[in-house]
C-alpha cells in the first residue's frame, strides 16, 4: 500500500515536470510521457486506495492524509474525462501541478489508518463524501481552464502570437469548458450539501448545525452560484467567469483544508 502509494506520487512528480517542459517547449514525447506517467501514477494510486479500504475496512476518509489522497484522485478522473471529451491542448501541465501538490500534502501528513467514528459507519459516508470531492474535482480542473484562459487572453491583448499561444486552446473552448465544468461541480456540491443535510437531521435531529464546514460549503456554494448567475443574466464570461473560479477554487480550499486545520468542526479529520 505504502509502496505504491509512493510509486504514484513519483509518477505524478514526472508528469508534472514533463508538463513544465511541455510548455516551456512542447514535444509530442513530452506530451506523451506527461500522459502516460499520469495514467501510470492513476492506477498505482488507485491501487493505493483500494488496498487502504480492505485494510481500513471502510472508505478511506478518516484522516486528512485518506482525505488529499481522495481529492488528488478525483481531480485526475475529472481531468481524465474532460481531456477524452474536449481534447483541451496542454490541460495536464495545468492540472497534474495540482494533483501532484494534493498527493504531496497527503504524504507528509501521519498515515495512520484511523477507525470510522460511530456517526460516519453510515451508507450516508459513500453518498455525500463522492459528490462533495467529484464536485471539488470539478472546480479544481474549472481553476486549471481559468489560468489557462487568463495566459491565453494575455498573448492575445499583448499580440504576442508565439509558440505558447498556438499550442493553447482557443479562447472560445477554453471559456466553454471552464463553465462546463463549474456547471457539472455545482450540482454535485448542492446534491452534497443536501445529503450532508438529511445525514446530520438522521443522526442529530437537526438539518443544519452552523459547523464551520457547513457554513463555508454554503458560502462556496453560493459563490459558483453568483458565478452561474452572472453569466445568464449579465453575460459575464470569458475574463471575469476565469477570474471567478479561479476565485471559487481558493474557497474550495479553504473549506477542505483550512476549515480542517484551523477551526473545530464536526467534521474534522482526525
Amino acid at each position: 500500500m505504502v509502496i505504491a502509494f509512493e510509486l504514484a506520487l513519483t509518477c505524478y512528480f514526472i508528469s508534472t515536470i514533463l508538463g513544465v517542459l511541455e510548455l516551456v517547449k512542447g514535444s509530442k514525447a513530452t506530451s506523451r510521457g506527461m500522459t502516460v506517467f499520469a495514467i501510470l501514477g492513476f492506477t498505482l494510486h488507485t491501487l493505493s486506495i483500494v488496498m487502504r479500504f480492505i485494510q481500513g475496512g471502510h472508505m478511506p476518509v478518516a484522516n486528512l492524509h485518506e482525505a488529499a489522497s481522495l481529492f488528488a484522485w478525483s481531480v485526475v478522473i475529472i481531468f481524465f474525462i474532460i481531456e477524452i471529451k474536449y481534447r483541451v491542448g496542454l490541460l495536464g501541465a495545468f492540472i497534474m501541478p495540482m494533483a501532484f501538490i494534493l498527493m504531496l500534502s497527503s504524504s507528509i501528513l501521519p498515515r495512520e489508518i484511523n477507525p470510522l467514528s460511530p456517526v460516519l459507519q453510515n451508507y450516508w459516508l459513500w453518498i455525500h463524501t463522492l459528490l462533495a470531492f467529484t464536485g471539488d474535482a470539478a472546480f479544481a480542473v474549472a481553476c486549471g481552464t481559468g489560468v489557462m484562459y487568463l495566459i491565453q487572453e494575455h498573448f492575445v491583448k499583448a499580440k504576442k502570437l508565439g509558440g505558447l499561444f498556438h499550442r493553447l486552446p482557443s479562447l472560445r473552448v477554453l471559456d466553454e469548458v471552464n463553465y462546463r465544468l463549474i456547471t457539472i461541480g455545482f450540482p454535485l456540491l448542492t446534491l452534497a450539501i443536501i445529503s450532508g443535510a438529511v445525514w446530520a437531521e438522521g443522526v442529530w435531529g437537526t438539518f443544519w448545525r452552523w459547523d464551520p464546514k457547513e457554513v463555508w460549503s454554503l458560502i462556496t456554494w453560493f459563490f459558483y452560484a453568483l458565478i452561474i448567475h452572472l453569466r445568464i443574466t449579465a453575460g459575464w464570461h470569458g475574463k471575469r467567469s476565469a477570474i471567478m473560479s479561479v476565485a471559487g477554487f481558493v474557497a474550495v480550499l479553504f473549506t477542505f483544508f483550512g476549515v480542517s486545520i484551523l477551526l473545530k468542526s464536526m467534521h474534522e479529520f482526525k
